[in-house]
Protein backbone atom coordinates (compact mmCIF):
# COMPACT_ATOMS: atom_id res chain seq x y z
CA UNK A 1 0.00 0.00 0.00
CA UNK A 2 3.04 2.27 0.94
CA UNK A 3 4.79 2.02 -2.55
CA UNK A 4 0.74 2.35 -4.33
CA UNK A 5 0.65 5.63 -2.40
CA UNK A 6 4.39 6.75 -3.39
CA UNK A 7 3.53 5.89 -7.18
CA UNK A 8 0.17 7.49 -6.97
CA UNK A 9 1.60 10.58 -6.02
CA UNK A 10 4.81 10.56 -8.47
CA UNK A 11 2.39 10.34 -11.04
CA UNK A 12 0.61 13.30 -9.78
CA UNK A 13 3.73 15.06 -9.33
CA UNK A 14 4.99 14.49 -13.08
CA UNK A 15 1.47 15.43 -14.78
CA UNK A 16 1.69 18.61 -12.26
CA UNK A 17 4.98 19.67 -13.94
CA UNK A 18 3.74 18.82 -17.14
CA UNK A 19 1.49 21.12 -17.15
CA UNK A 20 3.36 23.84 -15.78
CA UNK A 21 5.95 23.13 -18.18
CA UNK A 22 3.13 23.64 -20.95
CA UNK A 23 1.69 26.92 -19.14
CA UNK A 24 5.40 28.73 -19.52
CA UNK A 25 5.78 27.43 -23.10
CA UNK A 26 9.39 25.21 -22.08
CA UNK A 27 9.96 22.03 -23.13
CA UNK A 28 8.82 18.85 -20.91
CA UNK A 29 11.63 17.46 -19.46
CA UNK A 30 11.31 13.70 -18.93
CA UNK A 31 11.03 12.46 -15.22
CA UNK A 32 13.53 10.95 -12.92
CA UNK A 33 13.56 7.74 -10.95
CA UNK A 34 13.73 8.64 -7.48
CA UNK A 35 17.02 6.85 -5.98
CA UNK A 36 16.27 3.30 -4.35
CA UNK A 37 17.87 2.04 -1.03
CA UNK A 38 17.00 -1.55 -0.69
CA UNK A 39 16.66 -2.25 3.60
CA UNK A 40 18.31 -6.13 4.01
CA UNK A 41 17.29 -7.37 7.25
CA UNK A 42 15.53 -9.92 9.43
CA UNK A 43 11.93 -8.96 11.01
CA UNK A 44 13.48 -5.66 12.74
CA UNK A 45 13.60 -4.48 9.52
CA UNK A 46 10.61 -6.56 8.16
CA UNK A 47 8.45 -4.93 10.79
CA UNK A 48 7.23 -7.79 12.44
CA UNK A 49 4.38 -7.64 15.06
CA UNK A 50 3.59 -3.96 13.91
CA UNK A 51 0.47 -2.36 12.24
CA UNK A 52 0.53 -1.25 8.41
CA UNK A 53 2.86 2.24 8.02
CA UNK A 54 4.53 1.69 11.76
CA UNK A 55 7.73 -0.61 10.54
CA UNK A 56 10.84 0.53 10.30
CA UNK A 57 10.79 0.80 6.65
CA UNK A 58 7.54 3.21 6.10
CA UNK A 59 8.42 5.09 9.18
CA UNK A 60 11.99 5.77 7.89
CA UNK A 61 10.28 6.48 4.59
CA UNK A 62 8.29 9.22 6.02
CA UNK A 63 11.38 10.48 8.40
CA UNK A 64 13.30 11.24 4.65
CA UNK A 65 10.15 12.78 3.51
CA UNK A 66 10.18 15.09 6.36
CA UNK A 67 13.53 15.95 5.90
CA UNK A 68 12.85 16.48 1.80
CA UNK A 69 15.14 13.35 0.83
CA UNK A 70 13.82 12.37 -2.52
CA UNK A 71 14.30 8.59 -2.23
CA UNK A 72 12.33 5.81 -2.03
CA UNK A 73 13.04 2.86 0.70
CA UNK A 74 12.29 -0.61 -0.41
CA UNK A 75 11.56 -3.41 2.22
CA UNK A 76 13.68 -6.31 1.98
CA UNK A 77 13.40 -7.78 5.37
CA UNK A 78 12.36 -11.15 5.93
CA UNK A 79 11.38 -12.23 9.29
CA UNK A 80 13.29 -15.00 10.60
CA UNK A 81 16.48 -14.15 8.67
CA UNK A 82 20.22 -15.03 9.07
CA UNK A 83 22.98 -13.70 7.67
CA UNK A 84 23.29 -16.61 5.12
CA UNK A 85 19.01 -16.02 4.39
CA UNK A 86 20.67 -12.19 3.90
CA UNK A 87 23.33 -13.29 1.54
CA UNK A 88 21.04 -16.18 -0.80
CA UNK A 89 19.23 -12.94 -1.43
CA UNK A 90 21.24 -10.25 -2.22
CA UNK A 91 20.87 -10.98 -5.99
CA UNK A 92 17.62 -10.07 -6.36
CA UNK A 93 17.52 -7.26 -3.83
CA UNK A 94 20.35 -5.53 -5.50
CA UNK A 95 18.29 -5.05 -9.01
CA UNK A 96 19.19 -2.56 -11.58
CA UNK A 97 16.93 0.53 -9.60
CA UNK A 98 19.04 0.02 -6.42
CA UNK A 99 21.35 2.55 -5.54
CA UNK A 100 22.04 2.16 -1.44
CA UNK A 101 22.02 -0.75 0.16
CA UNK A 102 21.32 -0.80 4.34
CA UNK A 103 22.46 -3.97 5.52
CA UNK A 104 20.90 -5.17 9.31
CA UNK A 105 21.34 -8.85 9.53
CA UNK A 106 23.38 -11.25 12.02
CA UNK A 107 20.93 -11.19 15.27
CA UNK A 108 19.12 -14.11 14.35
CA UNK A 109 22.53 -15.74 14.18
CA UNK A 110 23.10 -14.21 17.97
CA UNK A 111 20.24 -15.52 19.23
CA UNK A 112 21.20 -18.99 17.42
CA UNK A 113 24.24 -19.11 18.68
CA UNK A 114 25.57 -19.20 15.57
CA UNK A 115 29.74 -19.07 14.47
CA UNK A 116 30.60 -15.96 14.57
CA UNK A 117 33.01 -16.51 11.77
CA UNK A 118 30.16 -18.19 10.11
CA UNK A 119 28.04 -14.66 10.09
CA UNK A 120 31.36 -12.38 9.51
CA UNK A 121 31.88 -14.56 6.28
CA UNK A 122 28.46 -14.07 5.09
CA UNK A 123 28.32 -10.55 5.69
CA UNK A 124 31.47 -9.93 3.99
CA UNK A 125 29.94 -11.81 0.73
CA UNK A 126 27.10 -9.23 0.94
CA UNK A 127 28.91 -5.61 1.41
CA UNK A 128 31.71 -7.45 -0.99
CA UNK A 129 28.41 -7.93 -3.36
CA UNK A 130 27.71 -4.44 -3.12
CA UNK A 131 30.67 -3.14 -3.49
CA UNK A 132 31.49 -4.98 -6.84
CA UNK A 133 28.01 -3.13 -8.32
CA UNK A 134 29.29 0.08 -6.92
CA UNK A 135 26.65 0.33 -4.19
CA UNK A 136 27.73 2.18 -0.69
CA UNK A 137 25.92 0.62 2.50
CA UNK A 138 25.44 1.54 5.84
CA UNK A 139 25.90 -1.54 8.00
CA UNK A 140 24.11 -1.71 10.91
CA UNK A 141 26.00 -3.50 13.95
CA UNK A 142 24.15 -5.46 16.93
CA UNK A 143 25.47 -7.05 19.88
CA UNK A 144 25.76 -10.78 21.24
CA UNK A 145 24.47 -10.75 25.22
CA UNK A 146 26.62 -11.43 28.12
CA UNK A 147 24.72 -14.66 28.51
CA UNK A 148 26.33 -16.14 25.47
CA UNK A 149 29.94 -15.80 27.45
CA UNK A 150 32.42 -13.26 27.07
CA UNK A 151 34.43 -15.25 24.18
CA UNK A 152 31.19 -15.68 21.62
CA UNK A 153 30.70 -11.71 22.81
CA UNK A 154 33.69 -10.53 21.64
CA UNK A 155 33.79 -12.23 18.93
CA UNK A 156 30.32 -11.01 17.74
CA UNK A 157 30.47 -8.05 18.35
CA UNK A 158 33.93 -7.55 16.52
CA UNK A 159 32.31 -8.14 13.37
CA UNK A 160 30.81 -5.27 12.86
CA UNK A 161 33.56 -2.79 13.26
CA UNK A 162 36.04 -4.98 11.33
CA UNK A 163 34.08 -4.97 8.13
CA UNK A 164 33.15 -1.36 8.25
CA UNK A 165 37.01 -0.74 8.00
CA UNK A 166 37.99 -3.04 5.89
CA UNK A 167 34.82 -2.22 3.36
CA UNK A 168 35.38 1.42 4.40
CA UNK A 169 31.40 1.66 5.02
CA UNK A 170 29.25 3.74 7.39
CA UNK A 171 28.49 1.65 10.68
CA UNK A 172 25.32 2.51 12.88
CA UNK A 173 25.90 1.24 16.23
CA UNK A 174 22.55 -0.27 16.45
CA UNK A 175 18.96 -0.45 16.01
CA UNK A 176 18.24 -0.35 19.66
CA UNK A 177 21.16 2.11 20.83
CA UNK A 178 18.45 5.03 20.36
CA UNK A 179 16.44 3.04 23.07
CA UNK A 180 19.10 2.06 25.56
CA UNK A 181 20.14 5.69 26.19
CA UNK A 182 23.24 7.13 27.21
CA UNK A 183 25.51 4.96 29.18
CA UNK A 184 23.45 2.36 27.37
CA UNK A 185 20.63 1.34 30.32
CA UNK A 186 18.54 -2.44 28.87
CA UNK A 187 16.14 -1.31 31.65
CA UNK A 188 15.14 1.47 30.01
CA UNK A 189 14.14 -0.77 27.07
CA UNK A 190 10.68 -2.14 28.49
CA UNK A 191 8.34 0.74 27.00
CA UNK A 192 9.43 0.40 23.56
CA UNK A 193 9.15 -3.49 23.01
CA UNK A 194 6.10 -5.56 22.24
CA UNK A 195 4.84 -8.25 24.14
CA UNK A 196 7.34 -10.55 23.39
CA UNK A 197 10.24 -8.59 24.80
CA UNK A 198 12.19 -8.76 21.91
CA UNK A 199 10.92 -6.84 19.11
CA UNK A 200 10.55 -2.75 19.28
CA UNK A 201 6.49 -1.28 19.32
CA UNK A 202 5.42 1.68 17.39
CA UNK A 203 7.04 4.38 19.53
CA UNK A 204 10.69 2.36 19.72
CA UNK A 205 10.91 2.38 15.54
CA UNK A 206 10.32 5.78 15.76
CA UNK A 207 12.88 6.28 18.19
CA UNK A 208 15.06 3.62 16.14
CA UNK A 209 14.42 5.99 13.04
CA UNK A 210 15.15 9.03 14.64
CA UNK A 211 18.77 7.78 15.08
CA UNK A 212 19.09 5.82 12.08
CA UNK A 213 17.68 8.82 9.82
CA UNK A 214 20.86 10.81 9.57
CA UNK A 215 23.01 7.66 8.74
CA UNK A 216 20.37 7.22 5.95
CA UNK A 217 20.88 10.74 4.92
CA UNK A 218 25.12 10.25 4.72
CA UNK A 219 24.08 7.04 2.60
CA UNK A 220 22.13 8.80 -0.01
CA UNK A 221 24.61 11.75 -0.23
CA UNK A 222 27.17 8.69 -1.16
CA UNK A 223 24.90 7.37 -3.82
CA UNK A 224 25.34 11.05 -5.77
Amino acid sequence: MHHLFRLTYGSARTIRNLTLALLLGVSALPAVAEPVIAALGDSLTAGYGLADGQGLVPQLQAWLDGKGADVTVMNAGVSGDTTAGGLSRLDWTLSPDVGGLIVALGGNDMLRGLPPEASKANLEAILQGAEDRGIPVLLVAMQAPANLGPDYQAAFDAIYADLAAKYQVALNPGFYAPLLGSPPDPARLAPFLQPDGLHPNAEGVTKIVEGLGPDVLTLLDQMK
